[in-house]
C-alpha cells in the first residue's frame, strides 16, 4: 500500500502553520481528472472530483465535502470561516458561501499543497495515525528528553503561550482549558463563565535544560499575580492566574515563590490546585501569536528582583 512521504516545508507551512500558496501556483488549480483529492498530511479522503470547479481565484475550488472529512472553524481574522482537515486537523483553506459560482452555492478554496490526488481505479494512499501536531499547529515533539510537564493560566493564554513557549529548554506550549468541570468545552462555553475553567498553557520540557522553577519564576513575571479573575483588559474567572500542580515537588515549588512574592511584598492571588483534565483549545488558538503577531500581551516584569512598590 502506498504512503505519503514526509511534508515538504512549503506543505509544512500551509498546513500546519496556516500560510497560503500564492494564487494560481498550485497544482491542482486546473485539474479535472477523475478521482479523490485527500488530505496531504494523512491521507484521509476529503473532495470528490466531481464537485471541483473552476472559480477563478487561483485555488483549487470545491462546492462540496465527503461527508464529515472537512470542518469549519473561526478563522483567526475574525471574518472568514476556516476549513481543516477533520481527522488530523491539518489546514486546508477557508468556505465561503453566498458567490452563486454553483447551484450549492459553496466555494470550499483549497491550497493544492494541503492535498495529495488520487486518480479513479489507483489505490489511495495508507490513512496514517491522526497527528496531534496539525491539529496543535506543530506542537507535537518526539523528543524522549521532554518529559516535564507544566500546567499555569495567567490571562489570555495567546500571551502565555507565546512567552512561555519561547523559553530555551520549553519543548512544546499548547493553550488550553482546564480547572472547571465541563469535559471538552469550547472556546465559547469557556467565555461564558458558565465551565469554571481557565485559559491554561501546558508546556512540555527538558527538566537538564530548564527546571520547573525557572519556568514559575518566568511565569511570575509575564502576568500580573496581584489581579484577580482578570489580567488587564480580560476579565472573567477564565483569566485568573494559578498553577496546576502534577505532584508533591511542583506544589511546593509553586508556594514557595508564591511566599517568595509576598516577602517581597506583592499581593498575589495565583491559585494553587492540583492538575485534573486540559482540554487543547481549538486549533486557530494554537500559536496565535507567533501566526499573527496579534496576542502578545505579556509583557516581563522583574518581580523577583525588585520589591513591589507600596
Amino acid at each position: 500500500m502506498k504512503t505519503l512521504p514526509p511534508l515538504s516545508p512549503e506543505e509544512t507551512a500551509v498546513l500546519l502553520h496556516k500560510a497560503t500558496e500564492p494564487p494560481f501556483s498550485g497544482a491542482y488549480v486546473h485539474t479535472a481528472a477523475p478521482g479523490r483529492y485527500c488530505c496531504r498530511q494523512c491521507g484521509t479522503p476529503l473532495f470528490r472530483a466531481e464537485d471541483k470547479f473552476d472559480s477563478g481565484s487561483g485555488w483549487p475550488s470545491f462546492d462540496d465535502t465527503l461527508p464529515g472529512a472537512v470542518r469549519r472553524q473561526p478563522d483567526a481574522d475574525g471574518h472568514r470561516a476556516e476549513i481543516v482537515c477533520a481527522r488530523c486537523g491539518g489546514h486546508l483553506g477557508h468556505v465561503f458561501a453566498g458567490e452563486g459560482f454553483t447551484p450549492k452555492n459553496t466555494r470550499h478554496c483549497v491550497n493544492s499543497l494541503s492535498l495529495h490526488f488520487v486518480p479513479a481505479g489507483e489505490e489511495a494512499p495508507a490513512v496514517a495515525a491522526a497527528p496531534h501536531g496539525a491539529a496543535e499547529a506543530g506542537l507535537q515533539n518526539a523528543d524522549p528528553a521532554c518529559t516535564g510537564v507544566a500546567v499555569v493560566a495567567g490571562g489570555c493564554f495567546w500571551g502565555v503561550e507565546d512567552a512561555l513557549g519561547r523559553l530555551p529548554g520549553v519543548c512544546t506550549a499548547q493553550s488550553g482549558y482546564t480547572g472547571g468541570h465541563t469535559a471538552e468545552p469550547s472556546y465559547e462555553e469557556v467565555c461564558s463563565g458558565e465551565t469554571g475553567h481557565a485559559e491554561a498553557v501546558r508546556l512540555t520540557f527538558n527538566p537538564a535544560a530548564i527546571s520547573y522553577e525557572q519556568i514559575l519564576r518566568r511565569f511570575f513575571e509575564i502576568h500580573d499575580p496581584t489581579q484577580r479573575n482578570r489580567q488587564g483588559p480580560d476579565v472573567g474567572e477564565q483569566y485568573r492566574s494559578a498553577v496546576f500542580w502534577l505532584d508533591a515537588d511542583q506544589k511546593a515549588v509553586a508556594l514557595r515563590l508564591l511566599d517568595e512574592l509576598r516577602g517581597l511584598g506583592y499581593a498575589v492571588t495565583t491559585q494553587v490546585l492540583p492538575a485534573g483534565p486540559f482540554y487543547p483549545a481549538e486549533p486557530y488558538h494554537q500559536h496565535f501569536a507567533r501566526r499573527t503577531g496579534r496576542g502578545v500581551c505579556h509583557m516581563s516584569v522583574p518581580r523577583f528582583s525588585r520589591r513591589a512598590k507600596g
